[in-house]
């Protein structure tokens, strides 16, 4: 499946108007796609852990069952957390969405290809894990579909979205591992869940 979707666009038009949408950022490039859309107290990303994105965004899915979670990680890293499709998929939380930036490399060591470069399909492994919607995101057209289920669709989805191999610059998020703790925390504390 060819690739034509720049990453960096995609996430910004994820996170455009993100309201009071709680994010995770995946290792590496991810969590620099996510800053350069805006650091933000609300997004929580990873300096390290490779495989724990899904993980961590279950959690936070199933402490605050009343706000929506986003995901937002790369192939690499899902592939290396791949059992936690299984854990979500029994769990079934129905606010969270992973998306996976899948540019079929691993960015943060060489760009050697992945196993999606080899045609394994994460979308059809988390189908076959119980999400009740998966995706594969290969057009522009596409983002905005994508943009509404992340806010009001019930989950939990998965969506590839296949990007280009390419290295935009870097746009780093703060690297004090306790005061993304700190500030993500606080941000999540002070605001009142929604109303159902």
């Amino acid at each position: 499946m060819s690739a034509s979707l720049h990453r960096r666009e995609v996430v910004a038009a994820l996170l455009a108007e993100r309201g009071d949408l709680l994010v995770v950022a995946g290792l590496g490039a991810s969590a620099w796609d996510c800053a350069a859309a805006g650091d933000h107290p609300l997004t929580f990303s990873l300096w390290g852990g490779m495989g724990q994105a899904t993980m961590m965004g279950l959690g936070l899915a199933c402490a605050r069952p009343r706000r929506r979670v986003l995901v937002v990680t790369g192939d690499g890293e899902m592939l290396m957390g791949l059992g936690a499709l299984a854990t979500v998929g029994v769990q079934g939380p129905a606010n969270l969405a992973v998306v996976v930036l899948d540019n079929e490399r691993y960015g943060e060591t060489g760009m050697q290809p992945t196993h999606t470069a080899h045609g394994v399909d994460l979308a059809a492994v988390a189908k076959a894990c119980r999400f009740v919607r998966t995706s594969t995101v290969t057009r522009e057209d596409e983002v905005p579909g994508l943009r509404w289920a992340i806010h009001e669709a019930p989950g939990p989805l998965l969506a590839v979205v296949k990007v280009l191999a390419e290295s935009p610059p870097l746009v780093l998020p703060p690297r004090d591992g306790a005061l993304l703790k700190e500030r993500f925390r606080g941000a999540l504390l002070q605001q009142p869940a929604p109303s159902s």
